[in-house]
């Protein structure tokens, strides 16, 4: 039986290949929802990415009768670790053939990289940041994937069993969210009464608010104060908001990201912010290998611009800490409903949610919902310590 050979990228042509790989194992598949291969180009290289100011990272690449079966990014977020702690090199872009042999090559030069680098701990799939997909599918193989995460095949937490060593460090929830045909009754109420109670307005943004007058910067500060206690959050720093701006906003449709301000303060203070963009799955799907061009553009812009979907995605709903007793999440809500029915948007994606936070997940008690997918990190001692 052929040995696996690992190979690391180490040229503009490997990392090519590193990224198409994905698209050839995931070819004809109608739940993933593949990245953009510009997307991956500029988050994978040191030059374009503003995590690498705190991040080191190799990629790895496995080979087995000269054929290409599978890939592995190794990274080590260092302002992550002081955060929590810990001494974590990270495992992503984690993809491989049915071969137990290749998955476990490709964990093994992880853990050589984390081992040299001396950490003491391996978890994911993580990414650089919150804003890279995370966790393993552990559930929902059946269900479309999204942008924002990760869809894999069964046999991958299936290979997790069966190299052993590792164990559950965080589990995630998914809901489908169906939008009611107009806003309920009780989340009206709710929301006429903390916007007067509170001098709380909900209110869309205008292009020239976000990119001259400071909006855009300010509504990743929030992200930043809001998500800093979540399972390996890094603060943003100003540079990487910087990119965020210029890559999620100058497309959005703003009438589907509201913001919520204190009246009450003189600078009309940013308390919570939803951004949530039409589902851009089937047009990733329908763009050749990741490419915008020939035609991958259009689909993307059909999505985005006319609506050509029946799905939104909720990337995120922040809310600073001291707002979210007061009904906050319901406001914006309250905005959203009225917008997804005009769209003719008939459910939401939640997007991934621990498990074990009954905070944000107290907000969808309006709606019908279902637990449509699960997906996990995983951890793996790899040093002699244990964490911390």
């Amino acid at each position: 039986m052929a040995a696996v050979e690992i190979r690391k990228v180490e040229t503009k042509d490997q990392l090519k290949a590193f990224i198409e790989f994905h698209y050839d194992l995931y070819k004809g598949n109608e739940y993933d929802a593949p990245n953009l291969y510009s997307d991956d180009v500029n988050t994978l290289s040191k030059d374009k990415n503003a995590a690498f100011e705190f991040c080191e990272a190799e990629y790895y690449m496995a080979y087995k009768d000269g054929k290409l079966c599978g890939r592995v990014a190794a990274i080590i977020n260092h302002k992550a670790n002081e955060r929590w702690q810990q001494k974590a090199v990270r495992f992503g872009w984690i993809d491989f053939v049915d071969d137990i042999e290749v998955s476990s090559a490709l964990f093994n030069a992880v853990e050589d990289f984390g081992r040299k680098k001396g950490m003491q701990v391996m978890i994911g799939p993580l990414g650089f940041t919150d804003f890279d997909p995370e966790g393993m599918l552990t559930k929902g193989f059946d269900q479309l994937g999204t942008m924002a995460t990760i869809y894999n095949y069964p046999y991958y937490p299936e290979h997790m069993e069966k190299l052993g060593g590792w164990q559950k460090d965080n589990d995630y929830v998914e809901y489908k969210i169906f939008v009611p045909e107009k806003v309920p009754e009780k989340m009206t109420k709710i929301s006429e009464m903390i916007m007067k109670r509170y001098n709380l307005k909900v209110r869309t943004l205008t292009k020239k608010e976000i990119f001259d007058g400071g909006m855009g910067h300010k509504i990743f500060a929030l992200i930043n104060e809001t998500f800093k206690d979540l399972y390996g959050f890094s603060h943003l720093s100003d540079k990487q908001i910087d990119q965020y701006v210029g890559m999620y906003l100058p497309l959005a449709d703003l009438n589907l990201i509201p913001v919520v301000e204190d009246w009450s303060t003189d600078e009309h203070k940013l308390v919570g912010v939803g951004i949530t963009i039409p589902s851009l799955s089937r047009a990733l799907q329908k763009c050749r290998r990741g490419r915008l061009l020939p035609f991958g553009w259009w689909h993307l812009l059909r999505a985005l611009k006319f609506h050509k979907t029946n799905i939104v995605d909720l990337e995120m709903i922040g809310v600073l800490p001291e707002y979210r007793s007061k009904g906050v999440n319901a406001l914006m809500f309250y905005h959203l409903i009225p917008w997804y029915n005009k769209y003719g948007i008939e459910w939401g994606e939640s997007q991934v949610e621990m498990e074990t936070n009954e905070n944000v997940q107290s907000q969808w008690s309006y709606f019908e919902t279902v637990n449509h997918k699960r997906r996990r990190c995983y951890k793996k001692v790899i040093g002699n310590a244990q964490e911390g």
